[in-house]
């Protein structure tokens, strides 16, 4: 199967926020809000606790509140700018997938991924997302569905992806 398309920043996102749900940095997303929480709990100590209001303490902590919240989408921001600038750039994709593997070629690069690397997969509306074999989920290739030429190919693929891969 053959799939022809320009990656998107929106292909690039979806493919990030894939990889950040099932790779190492769910993890960190995890503690950012626990700690969120109890920081939470000490802003309302500050505001409603023993001694009266602190409204210095109850600024500060209301700021280090909003800064963790705000860390996971500024990850996955700065995650998709950081990978669409150098996937962007390259123009057109071709990927062909067989029972063996996946061969991505642009302008600039050709790589071949045997299953064997990347041993797990992710649906989306829009496509499939490949993720790596070790934990930490840190190697991520996309197939976004449009690049068929055949609606029937989307079908296709995802049987060859059942038959190597795990799907998530």
């Amino acid at each position: 199967m053959e799939l022809v398309y320009t990656p998107t920043r929106a292909d690039v996102s979806d493919a990030v926020r894939v990889q950040m749900k099932h790779g190492w940095v769910r993890w960190l997303l995890r503690a950012l809000r626990l700690v969120a929480a109890l920081a939470a709990l000490v802003l309302l100590l500050e505001l409603f606790g023993p001694g009266g209001p602190k409204p210095g303490g109850a600024v500060r902590m209301a700021g280090f509140v909003l800064l963790l919240l705000s860390l996971g989408p500024a990850m996955r921001w700065l995650s998709t700018r950081q990978m669409y600038a150098l996937i962007g750039r390259q123009g057109e994709f071709r990927a062909r997938v067989d029972e063996d593997s996946v061969r991505w070629t642009t302008r600039d690069s050709e790589i071949v991924q045997r299953w064997q690397l990347l041993n797990r997969y992710a649906e989306t509306p829009t496509q499939f997302v490949l993720l790596s074999a070790d934990k930490g989920g840190v190697g991520v290739g996309a197939l976004p569905k449009r690049g068929f030429a055949d609606p029937a190919d989307v079908d296709r693929l995802r049987e060859v992806l059942d038959r190597n891969l795990t799907r998530l």
